[in-house]
């Protein structure tokens, strides 16, 4: 029996096979019955563990767990003990919608740990008691000897024994766009995650060929059961806007209380109020100051927001993350298919004398191939002939306009030679039948090249080979390597993949090729430098995002140079600085902290570096947004305060985890969702800056009625009124209203910023105190003339009326002026809604059913333009106020 082991902290990958086996105490050549009984009962069952749910109960009744859903029974509470059932039913209606869609989101979202569980396949190849036998997934244990062949997918951590032509779709995993060739040899002990050839991970797709190994982990211990662990230590972030709704409806709740206490004591004991009436005075007050339509309004604004994000093929999962884009700071995307087009394109053409780059971009095959610097273009094309068609004829992938667009059949970089070859004229087709394919080599990770013997039209066999540069060099021998390795360091530095292209002339009977035929006599034709190139709208929007103070970080899997190559392409930063995954592993969190807001690449990274690098950057006070497609992304697309998965290419378990769905897979995209972001918070705080006052402006001249003793300038019913017709009309409105000018010109805001910001709050208290003067002066002036009281109140619900339909228009406009055309005309909702506001308040001043409920009574033509005109001086009054403001500096967000 071998000693204990920390299988933890085995590196799988540095040991021999020998080894592995004596760790397991197993046989390389299979497990027999007692081994797979003990292995069992030593690791358990191949299966990832599940989360642990509360019941639906507890996760319905968790909804209600919020202040402002407190604030809201209370106002609910008071509104029935007024008998006003229809308010207290409208605020209970709005308090249960809200907890049934938080219900169903929360949900949805515990749904990421199920879809990891379909990673992994139903059925697998062991071999048992020297026989092959197909089982279970969940039966394989380690020490297990899988058989593997292409189109299967791994069912667990394998050490490779032998790998015959193995390529492996790791880009759930790494995120790498091209299949990883795998062998068997030892490596060393650091070797990272992506560059583990020796391995094969659970969840992972065979792309060609076959192979064995041993299972070294199998259920939590995999690299996917790791991420699923990784996702439930995940705890869930409340959003910033849901962070200060909270906060305000906590503070606002002590403020209501307080005051309420206070006012009713100094009605009774200073003003001889009898107790009852003082009591029901209050509770009016509370119902008309709490803005119990804020809620549903700042639902109506979110979900408005989704559906203008959908047409802009952003799919929103989680509402909250609709207001939540747009105060993002960061964004980490993935580079393969968001920045750039997951689609190889060949570049570069070096021969012995030239240097040539193609345009264009993707499988397209339209473009152009100039040489580059001096030298004659014609002698140039005819000098990369051959090596354009050594390319076409060792290739076994195919292009296909199916409609959408062109495919590639086969692997990507066959398919971008097979698309240089249109760029130059040559028809692919007529080229492949004319040089009949003989005999081939295929491509193996082992002697990392592809040969094929080919018989032309003279009748002449030529060999064609091409591989990795170090491979074909070693079977050519060029005379000038200094030349070559310089246009490879070149290519390189542009983010590009190199391949190296040959060819032989073999004897004309020739009919088959062996290693030994490559090994010596091959001309060396060129290299093509290979790029998967950036999305042309991509660098437009991060342009955009650097404009509106949006730092965006590349998180990849690939290759640092080759990412450092892209983000440079994209002007990601002005020097952008690439970190490694190993460089951030030997960093502590203090350590990444203080490094993660200068590097904008982070290159060759695990799951565990991704969700270090979203804390780090959360913890220096960034609203983060994630990009992913990958299983390896569902932790920390769960981390970010926005996780956004890709809809084409996406897992589902990446989409699960997401708070955002791509649909077209494009960074631009995202850039897009937050702009209407950043519109729906502008829009959620203009209903708070113009429902406030309102409830605010009403308070305060009822307040000063009972300080002062004089007769209340409106009854509790009234003041319902007032609430109930303006939640119904203009609260609902500006839940419609467009981006705002230069909204991706203004920084975002921050992470603790307050609902109220501080000039809100200065709005709060001016309008509250114009509305009560400019009431009060109409409520006095209308007593001066020897009206009846009657009068004077309806004047004054009217003033509010009036008033509220100017300051909208005020309001509508919080970072510039609201004096223009498009500022006076409006939006259709808003002339809706002013329409069936002025309805129903001609309704209220000359129904006569409805003089009876709220002793109103009917007003004069001159009374209506008096309050018309005091309601437009008030607008004109707070845009000069604006302008100041403005002018003066005094407060941020109006100078963004």
């Amino acid at each position: 029996m071998s000693a204990p082991v920390d299988l933890e902290q085995v590196r799988w990958h540095a040991l021999p096979s020998s080894e592995i086996a004596r760790i397991f105490d197993v046989e390389l050549a299979g497990l027999s019955p007692e081994d797979v009984d003990r292995q069992t009962a030593r690791f358990g069952l191949n299966v990832l563990p599940r989360a642990s749910r509360r019941s639906p109960w507890l996760r319905f009744l968790a909804q209600f767990n919020n202040t402002l859903i407190y604030v809201l029974l209370a106002g609910a509470l008071a509104a029935a003990l007024l008998d006003h059932m229809i308010d207290a039913a409208v605020i209970i209606a709005v308090v249960i919608v809200n907890a049934i869609i938080g219900y169903i989101q929360e949900g949805k979202a515990e749904q990421a740990l199920e879809a990891i569980q379909q990673m992994i396949a139903p059925k697998a190849s062991v071999v048992r008691s020297g026989s092959r036998q197909t089982i279970p997934v969940s039966e394989i244990v380690p020490g297990d000897l899988v058989i593997i062949e292409a189109g299967d997918r791994i069912p667990a951590d394998l050490r490779l024994l032998h790998a015959r032509r193995l390529l492996i779709d790791e880009a759930i995993l790494t995120g790498e766009s091209v299949a990883a060739e795998k062998q068997e040899t030892v490596l060393p002990a650091e070797t990272d995650l992506a560059d583990r050839q020796n391995m094969a991970f659970s969840g992972t797709l065979v792309a060609a060929g076959q192979a064995n190994g041993i299972v070294v982990a199998t259920g939590a211990h995999t690299q996917i059961g790791q991420i699923s662990s990784l996702i439930q230590s995940v705890e869930a972030i409340a959003t910033p806007l849901l962070k200060q709704i909270d906060q305000f409806a906590r503070r606002f709740t002590w403020f209501v209380l307080a005051g309420g206490i206070a006012l009713f004591a100094f009605a009774v004991f200073a003003r001889s109020y009898d107790w009852v009436d003082a009591l029901i005075a209050v509770v009016a007050l509370a119902v008309g100051i709490v803005p119990e339509g804020l809620p549903a309004v700042i639902t109506i604004t979110l979900a408005i927001g989704v559906r203008r994000m959908a047409a802009r093929n952003a799919v929103i999962r989680k509402l909250p993350a609709v207001e939540t884009l747009g105060a993002t700071s960061v964004i980490c995307s993935d580079k393969t298919g968001t920045l750039t087009r997951n689609e190889m394109t060949a570049r570069r053409i070096v021969t012995a004398r030239h240097t040539m780059l193609a345009d264009g971009s993707g499988y397209v095959p339209e473009g152009h191939v100039t040489i580059v610097g001096p030298g004659d273009q014609a002698e140039a094309l005819v000098a990369s002939m051959p090596l354009i068609r050594c390319g076409l004829l060792c290739n076994d992938a195919s292009l296909r306009n199916d409609g959408k667009g062109w495919r590639v059949e086969g692997d990507p970089m066959e398919g971008a030679l097979f698309a240089l070859a249109m760029k130059v004229a040559v028809d692919p087709e007529i080229e492949r039948s004319e040089w009949k394919r003989l005999d081939e080599i295929p491509f193996d990770a082992a002697h990392r090249f592809m040969a094929t013997l080919c018989r032309g039209p003279d009748g002449a066999s030529i060999l064609f080979v091409k591989g990795a540069p170090e491979a074909v060099f070693a079977m050519t021998f060029p005379g000038n390597i200094g030349y070559w390795e310089n246009a490879i360091i070149q290519a390189g530095n542009e983010g590009e993949r190199v391949l190296a292209f040959g060819a032989k002339q073999m004897p004309a009977n020739a009919e088959r090729i062996t290693f030994d035929d490559v090994m010596t006599g091959v001309e060396l034709l060129g290299i093509v430098g290979f790029i998967d190139p950036p999305r042309f709208e991509a660098k437009a929007a991060i342009a955009e995002c650097r404009s509106a103070g949006i730092d965006v970080k590349m998180i990849t899997g690939d290759h640092g140079a080759t990412a450092l190559a892209i983000a440079r392409q994209l002007d990601l930063a002005d020097d952008p600085q690439v970190m490694t995954g190993l460089d951030v592993e030997k960093l502590s969190e203090e350590g990444l902290e203080e490094v993660v807001n200068r590097v904008s690449v982070f290159a060759r990274t695990s799951p565990e570096h991704k969700l270090r690098i979203v804390r780090a950057l959360q913890a220096q006070g960034h609203i983060v947004a994630m990009t992913g497609d990958g299983v390896n992304d569902a932790p920390s697309l769960k981390q970010a305060d926005v996780g956004v998965a890709m809809g084409i290419k996406g897992t589902e378990a990446s989409k699960e985890a997401a708070s955002m769905v791509l649909l077209d897979d494009n960074f631009a995209s995202i850039v897009s969702a937050v702009r209407e972001g950043r519109t729906v918070y502008d829009n959620i705080r203009k209903v708070i800056s113009w429902e406030i006052p309102t409830n605010g402006g009403e308070t305060l001249a009822v307040v000063l009625a009972i300080l002062f003793g004089f007769a209340l300038p409106m009854s509790a019913t009234q003041i319902l009124w007032v609430n109930l017709i303006l939640a119904a009309t203009l609260g609902l409105v500006l839940a419609f209203e467009p981006t705002e000018p230069g909204a991706m010109r203004r920084r975002p805001r921050e992470r603790g910023a307050p609902l109220l910001s501080p000039f809100l709050l200065w709005r709060v208290m001016l309008v509250s105190a114009l509305f009560s003067a400019v009431t009060l002066g109409i409520f006095f002036y209308t007593l001066n003339q020897g009206r009846s009281l009657e009068v004077a109140r309806t004047m004054v619900v009217n003033m509010f009326i009036v008033a509220e339909i100017f300051y909208l228009f005020n309001v509508r406009y919080l970072h510039t002026t609201s004096l223009t055309w498009r500022g006076a005309v409006g939006t259709p909702a808003v002339l809706i809604a002013i329409g069936i506001l002025i309805v129903s308040q001609a309704l209220f001043t000359y129904a006569p059913f409805m003089n009876a409920i709220f002793q109103s009574r009917p007003l004069t033509l001159p009374d209506l333009a008096l309050l018309v005109l005091t309601g437009a001086a008030l607008m004109i009054l707070l845009e000069g106020e604006k302008h100041l403001m403005r002018r003066l500096g005094w407060f941020r967000e109006l100078n963004d």
